[in-house]
């Protein structure tokens, strides 16, 4: 009677062990794909330093950089995303509700239209980091405001109004543009992963990584919130101090990948909100799996994106879209049924 369910234990594959995976498999798949295809056996002597120049070169200076960022990215805007569905108590929120996308592309599309992008290739990124910390300033000021302890839903709020005066903002700048910079803009504000470096994946490395380890730390404090704000607080959670650091710690991993690919949306909300009703809501699974789920979708959205249209690169956010509503409307089905 007992070997049935031991052995059951047994069969039983870690959902991460899974994910992790799934996310070499995306990272192999991205270098190897491509306008020159290259074979998995040439992508490992590249790995490697046994390829010749030509491949060597496709694939440590082209390829890999871009599936790295794409990782990093795409895991980080899964997991801030998990972290604003719990924060928030909703499973439909996104990482871009609380309008720090928004403020990034306001400072993006400053850069561009003042003709600031030709200074160098940082200075669209560093612009468009700042717009996002200027979100964040200004959301966090208007909820502060209302009263002392941090309520969600006037979070939620301020967001929404701050997301409104900057898509104002933006279409204002479009206007006033020239074709270029407008051409840039647009193709920047639908996310791009062109532009990808080795010094922008050590940047993002370093930033990013200790960002999203401390949304791992914080998967303890999250599953009690969701029990309510007062149950937590009696089980010994410090409430506001946990909402305070999800919040700040998840906007600025949003507002560091939104400032280097531009806005790819759906990532940060179909992949927790898949996870969830594939494993559950408990976040020291939940986080970290958004983090392998999130960059895996994201290097297959890209390959596809460099792929699908011939020599024609399509801007990743489309291609996100595009595979995330029919997904999501899917899920939702389920999720009824």
């Amino acid at each position: 009677m007992r070997a049935g369910p031991r052995g059951a234990r047994q069969r039983r594959v870690p959902p991460l062990g899974v994910l992790g995976l799934a996310l070499a498999i995306a990272l192999l798949a991205s270098i190897a794909l491509g306008a020159a295809r290259l074979a998995p056996g040439t992508v490992l002597r590249a790995l490697l330093g046994r390829a010749g120049p030509a491949d060597s070169a496709i694939v440590l200076q082209l390829r890999l950089p871009r599936a790295m960022v794409a990782a990093l990215v795409g895991g980080a805007l899964a997991t801030s995303g998990a972290v604003f569905q719990a924060l928030l108590r909703n499973p439909l929120a996104d990482p871009y509700i609380l309008g720090v996308s928004g403020g990034a592309a306001v400072g993006a599309v400053a850069a561009f239209a003042l003709g600031a992008s030709a200074l160098g290739a940082w200075t669209v990124p560093a612009a468009a980091f700042v717009g996002a910390i200027a979100a964040v300033a200004v959301v966090f000021r208007i909820a502060a405001g209302v009263g002392r302890a941090l309520d969600t839903r006037v979070l939620l709020l301020a967001g929404v109004v701050a997301g409104a005066f900057f898509n104002a903002v933006i279409l204002l700048l479009l206007t006033l543009t020239g074709a270029g910079a407008f051409r840039s803009a647009l193709f920047w504000l639908m996310g791009s992963l062109s532009a990808a470096s080795w010094n922008q994946v050590l940047v993002l490395a370093a930033y990013l990584l200790p960002a999203v380890a401390l949304l791992f730390l914080l998967a303890r404090p999250l599953d009690l919130l969701a029990l309510g704000e007062e149950p937590a607080l009696y089980l010994g959670v410090p409430v506001e101090r946990v909402k305070l650091a999800a919040y700040v710690v998840a906007s600025l991993v949003v507002a560091a990948s939104v400032a280097t690919c531009g806005a790819i949306g759906f990532v940060g909300l179909v992949v927790p909100h898949a996870l969830r009703l594939l494993w559950g809501s408990g976040h020291r699974l939940l986080l970290p799996a958004s983090f392998l789920a999130g960059g895996a979708f994201l290097l297959l959205a890209d390959t596809a994106a460099r792929t699908v249209a011939g020599a024609q690169e399509l801007p990743v956010g489309v291609v996100t879209a595009l595979v995330g509503v029919p997904v999501f409307a899917l899920l939702l089905t389920r999720r009824r049924a």
